[in-house]
């Protein structure tokens, strides 16, 4: 018995089923979804395998040459996607940005000099509304009761400070 004893005897079904599976698998790579090509790719490899071994070892050395064969495959479309043709497809090229009109849902400085009403008391931090957005504000420092006038005049981050108008 040699190493590569199962290539002697092996159908052109069989190929086709350990082909398909080894291509469903590099297909899960690139879809997103819940990963019914993946699954279905190594259901196919294990019937291809236990279709073509006739004995655990060469089931082993078959696993053993399909994953080196996975393993280079995914190797040179890796490479391809950081540095070939595939980094056009498989990466975002745009940028998002403030002069563009995008704004991020941490970026709170539009609201600067916007005037509300609190929702709460401020003791300094509480809630109040501007625009029919509410937001966690704090004041200046000093105590401001509910259903007061107020203006933002520094936002730093997520931290919103106000003043009474």
């Amino acid at each position: 018995m040699y190493l590569f004893s199962f290539l002697d005897g092996i159908q052109i079904y069989q190929i086709i089923i350990l082909v398909v599976g080894l291509v469903l698998l590099i297909i899960e790579i690139f879809t997103p979804g819940f990963g019914v090509s993946g699954g279905l790719g190594l259901v196919l490899l294990v019937i291809g395998i236990i279709l073509t071994a006739s004995t655990p070892f060469e089931a082993l050395v078959m696993v053993v040459i399909l994953l080196v064969i996975f393993g280079v495959v995914l190797a040179i479309i890796l490479h391809s996607a950081a540095k070939g043709r595939l980094s056009k497809t498989l990466i975002l090229q745009e940028t998002l940005n403030k002069k563009d009109g995008y704004i991020g849902t941490e970026d709170l400085e539009y609201f600067l000099d916007k005037e509300g009403i609190t929702l709460t008391a401020l003791r300094p931090a509480g809630t109040a509304e501007f625009n029919g957005v509410r937001l966690d504000v704090v004041s200046e420092g000093d105590y401001i009761s509910k259903d007061t006038k107020v203006k933002i005049i520094e936002v730093t981050g997520r931290r919103i400070v106000v003043r009474v108008i």
